[in-house]
């Protein structure tokens, strides 16, 4: 019902920031973004993908607790967007950071097999 594309990865020092969105392209024209609960992942070469942040269809946020204070999640319904600002970066922040959306009111940060539809991902490095 949408595919989902992420842009805004880009190199940067730590203690930096970096801005990601993630725009919702229809692929029927009953697509509601409104109706979708979002989140993004990161994942680097060796490890799980982790779930970072997550935004309810009613607005409600949550984090994972190694970027809470730092990240940011927020949408556009009207413009079918997701966005994650993300401040202070750490090395450990580098990945490569992937939207998702599913037809839910709430999305959790696991398990992934909530989501239904995934974008392809944007990298972010963050060098000291």
């Amino acid at each position: 019902q949408v595919s989902l594309v992420e842009s805004g990865g880009r190199s940067e020092r730590t203690g930096g920031s970096v801005n990601l969105s993630c725009k919702g392209i229809p692929l029927i024209p009953s697509f509601d973004m409104s109706e979708y609960c979002l989140g993004w992942f990161r994942q680097t070469p060796g490890k799980e993908r982790e779930g970072v942040a997550a935004i309810d269809t009613d607005g409600t946020t949550r984090y994972a607790d190694s970027v809470e204070g730092r990240f940011t999640i927020s949408k556009d319904n009207t413009k079918n967007t997701l966005d994650l600002q993300m401040d202070n970066l750490q090395p450990e922040d580098t990945a490569t950071y992937v939207c998702a959306a599913a037809k839910f009111s709430r999305c959790p940060l696991a398990p992934e097999i909530w989501y239904t539809f995934w974008g392809q991902g944007t990298e972010v490095t963050v060098s000291s």
